[in-house]
């Protein structure tokens, strides 16, 4: 099994147990031991990893960190482990004084579901205050898959992931910044478009007038991208398609193939749901996708029973159709089929209560 498929059944197992886990001591042997085991580390080594590793901070002795890994005898990353029911902003400083007493080049907070990684890019031998990249099991983003195969223990370099530490610090931080402008467009950020474009004077006034605008400009550009990008992957799979259908299709089947027309903007709804999805949905289960005469169906595992959504396409009107918990649809018009990223949250909820 591929690493990335083992991450997300492991994310798959962390859902099922994380309410039944109710002190640090299970969230250590349920969810954070065996993250480390998939990472290939050997947790029952103490050569290797070992548990209450004595950080002494200055005038305090006898200090432990939860776990720590070690190369040559010597720590090489420190690990300080809480409840998977704890928020973990008030920790860093605990992990900071560790940090700074031992030879370790890289820490991890951690609660078993979000990890965080730090080092010290800021000032040598004192843990920056910002890790370089943090990990939600439970929402993983494939771009940061790549990022932690560097700290499986058979690909494990020191100076290859601090090297890359920097670009990814940075990176990471300029997205939550778009992603804060994309949502609430700060002073700066209108005043700073408009320096472009807008003749006159920028006074309060004018940064208000216009952040409506701003903020409606740039979730437009956003979505215009991602739909050519759908829309080209829509054209190859809708060629490939044709090309399959063409192949074999029976003929007594011709008339009742020219009523059902499943259109490019039908498709580009099911993208966008399944888009809207990932990370939500288990290995073992599909979205998929049953057009018929009066609507588009999108399915989990190809079963009607079990329904995610109706995209109806209409001349004049378009809706779609989510089923609540009695599996009733409740009907939500729309203007246009990016409408459909506002539905996230009910199509999160649907899913759910099928898995």
């Amino acid at each position: 099994m591929e690493f990335q498929d083992e991450l997300r059944s492991f994310s798959t197992r962390i859902d099922k147990l994380i309410d039944q886990i109710k002190t640090e001591e299970a969230t250590k042997t349920s969810l954070i031991l065996p993250f480390f085991q998939l990472l290939g580390y050997d947790i029952f080594n103490p050569n290797e990893f070992v548990p209450e590793f004595i950080a002494d901070t200055g005038i305090k002795k006898g200090e432990k960190v939860d776990y720590a890994i070690l190369q040559n005898g010597k720590p090489i990353i420190l690990i300080e482990a809480k409840w998977c029911g704890e928020k973990l902003e008030k920790h860093d400083s605990q992990l900071y004084r560790y940090f700074a007493t031992t030879t370790a080049k890289f820490a991890i907070l951690t609660n078993g579901v979000i990890y965080r990684f730090y080092t010290d890019l800021d000032e040598t031998n004192k843990m920056d205050n910002k890790p370089f990249l943090e990990l939600n099991l439970l929402d993983i983003k494939e771009s940061l898959v790549s990022e932690l195969k560097k700290f499986q223990k058979s690909r494990l370099d020191l100076n290859v992931i601090f090297n890359s530490a920097s670009e990814l610090k940075y990176s990471n931080q300029i997205k939550q910044l778009l992603s804060q402008q994309l949502e609430n467009p700060t002073d700066s950020f209108v005043g700073y478009l408009l320096s472009e474009i807008f003749v006159g004077r920028k006074t309060q006034n004018v940064i208000d007038k216009y952040r409506d605008t701003v903020k409606k400009s740039f979730n437009q550009f956003i979505n215009e991208i991602m739909n050519e990008r759908i829309k080209a992957a829509l054209e190859k799979q809708a060629q490939k398609e044709d090309e399959n259908n063409n192949k074999d299709m029976p003929e007594e089947n011709e008339e009742v193939e020219t009523k059902i027309n499943t259109t490019m903007e039908e498709l580009e709804g099911f993208f966008i749901v399944k888009s809207l999805l990932k990370g939500a949905i288990p290995p073992k289960h599909n979205i998929t996708y049953k057009d018929t005469e009066s609507y588009f169906g999108v399915l989990l595992d190809n079963n009607t029973w079990r329904w995610i959504c109706r995209i109806t396409i209409g001349n004049e009107q378009k809706s779609i159709t989510i089923p609540d918990e009695n599996k009733k649809g409740i009907k939500y018009n729309i203007s246009s089929i990016d409408d459909i990223y506002n539905y996230k949250d009910k199509l999160m909820e649907v899913v759910k209560r099928y898995i």
